[in-house]
């Protein structure tokens, strides 16, 4: 298997339980979106502290690249000391991302191959009904495959139900009853032709690249990030991107990634209200000019566990001054501490003494 398709066949088995639970393929879709996506939340707030992050430092950037525009070596040296003094890593936003590409190709391959990835029917069975299928004159490609054998089989074409288990027969018949969604066929592929048997499968791929305009827009803003230079090639990339999907693969695919895209701009909104990109953008920035200031002063900060108005235990950059003062704080506590139990005699009463 394509190293692409890797999660093709976790997230099959998923897929398949869903389908015990409701077996109607277009349901199964949606409740499977939201699945993804509730698990992957962990994943979308992290992209979301990034991104705040990555706009924070973005000024800087630029001013380091106008300040060292023809000196390309200090310049590169001159970021990666940005890297270090600030922990500020351009590619941390980069692992949500590589993850969601590579879910969609898992889920791509569940849709090419819903026999096997969702029935777990061997693949040494669907390739001889391939080979049937290609005897009686089709030339099915790894997208249609399946839709041909479902076909084939509800139209008991004997050389294609021959290399099937009565069982594996009724789990196909089963499924073909359960695979259209408000009428329409989620294993066939559209195309771009106006036929009228071709325009109900226009819908979820129509729907699919309005929501995805709609929802990249949304997510940007709502990261408190402006769509600049290749945000924007990116926003009308991507969208080209899935014109091909959406006509090379079946509808199952535009219908999943419909409701992604709806999903994903209910969870930028629910994130915009507790993680807002404009307030840790501030804290971001006041970090930022606090550690320059002290940079400035040739103060170093260092990172120690202190105990917040709660009693909990955080991380506190201070500098040299405030570090020497809770060494002082420490050093006093354990010195009460160690002659708490010792009787000693106050100064003032030995000064009164020796007058």
């Amino acid at each position: 298997m394509n190293f692409m398709y890797i999660f093709g066949t976790p997230l099959g088995y998923v897929m398949e339980w869903i389908y015990n639970l409701i077996p109607n393929y277009g349901w199964d879709i949606i409740l499977f979106t939201l699945l993804i996506r509730v698990v992957s939340l962990p994943l979308d707030i992290y992209q979301q502290k990034s991104m705040a992050k990555m706009s924070a430092f973005q000024p800087v950037i630029m001013d380091i690249q106008k300040k060292y525009k023809n000196n390309p070596e200090k310049q590169q040296n001159e970021l990666a000391k940005l890297q270090q003094d600030f922990g500020y890593n351009p590619m941390a936003g980069c692992l949500p991302m590589f993850l969601n590409f590579f879910v969609m190709f898992g889920v791509i391959e569940v849709v090419y191959r819903p026999l096997q990835r969702i029935f777990h029917m061997p693949a040494e069975v669907l390739g001889a009904a391939e080979v049937a299928l290609r005897n009686l004159g089709m030339n099915p490609t790894i997208v249609t495959r399946d839709t041909h054998i479902i076909h084939q089989v509800l139209a008991g074409e004997g050389s294609v139900l021959s290399c099937f288990t009565p069982e594996q027969v009724s789990t196909i018949t089963e499924f073909s009853s359960k695979m259209n969604f408000f009428g329409i066929d989620l294993t066939k592929v559209p195309s771009l032709s106006i036929a009228p048997e071709n325009l109900p499968l226009l819908i979820f791929p129509l729907l699919s690249l309005l929501t995805m305009f709609i929802s990249t827009h949304y997510s940007m803003k709502a990261s408190g990030q402006e769509l600049q230079g290749g945000m924007k090639i990116t926003m009308y990339l991507m969208p080209l991107m899935m014109v091909y999907f959406s006509f090379t693969v079946p509808v199952a695919f535009s219908l999943y990634y419909t409701v992604s895209n709806v999903l994903m701009m209910i969870k930028s909104e629910a994130m915009r209200r507790v993680y807002d990109p404009i307030k840790m953008k501030e804290e971001i920035v006041a970090q930022i000019e606090q550690k320059r200031k002290e940079q400035r002063r040739g103060v170093k900060s260092t990172t120690v566990k202190v105990r917040d108005n709660n009693g909990n235990i955080v991380e506190k950059h201070v500098s040299a001054s405030e570090m020497n003062r809770l060494r002082l704080e420490y050093a006093r506590m354990q010195d009460e501490e160690r002659y708490k139990d010792e009787r000693t005699t106050p100064l003032s009463e030995l000064k009164d003494k020796e007058d």
